[in-house]
């Protein structure tokens, strides 16, 4: 009964200093303390202290990721440019592209949905192995230690490969 109740002590000392940690205020790079959780800096302007106004920032993030289109459009984009005749008509069949913006040089993974039907038994896998060589061509890393994973349109395996 002793180790039981230490551990469950040990449990609640371990969740209460992770969420103090999780509330401490954060530094910016001049070196002064950001509590957000509490009032801003602004003195309720609407505005930071260089005088930018707040919605300035996400509504630049908003045109930039709106510029650049999603994931698929890109992939799309990108293999209609440099691709061969065989994998442009492959990434016509792609409808979604997940994970493509985490490459992070270890254990990357993407995934790829196609509209191609059947499976792994089905037409679609010999272009889900155009469609993984296209997609390591588009996100390369530099230790080829990425995933892309090709579905058909009920979600069913395709084909893999490296990026």
């Amino acid at each position: 009964m002793g180790i039981r109740k230490a551990l469950a002590i040990g449990a609640v000392v371990s969740i209460t200093a992770l969420g103090a940690i999780g509330c401490t205020p954060e530094e910016d790079d001049s070196g002064t303390k950001n509590d957000k959780s509490h009032s801003s800096s602004t003195g309720g302007s609407g505005k930071d202290d260089k005088g930018a106004a707040k919605g300035d920032d996400k509504k630049k993030d908003a045109d930039k990721s709106a510029a650049k289109g999603s994931q698929a459009d890109r992939f799309k984009a990108f293999v209609n440019k440099n691709g061969t005749p065989k994998e442009k008509d492959a990434v016509s069949h792609v409808t979604k592209v997940q994970g493509a913006d985490e490459v992070n040089d270890l254990l990357s993974t993407a995934d790829v949905y196609t509209d191609y039907t059947g499976g792994i038994m089905g037409k679609g896998t010999g272009p889900a192995k155009l469609l993984a060589s296209a997609f390591a061509d588009w996100k390369k890393t530099d230790n080829g230690g990425g995933l892309v994973t090709i579905y058909d349109t009920d979600g069913e395996l395709l084909g893999n490969g490296n990026f």
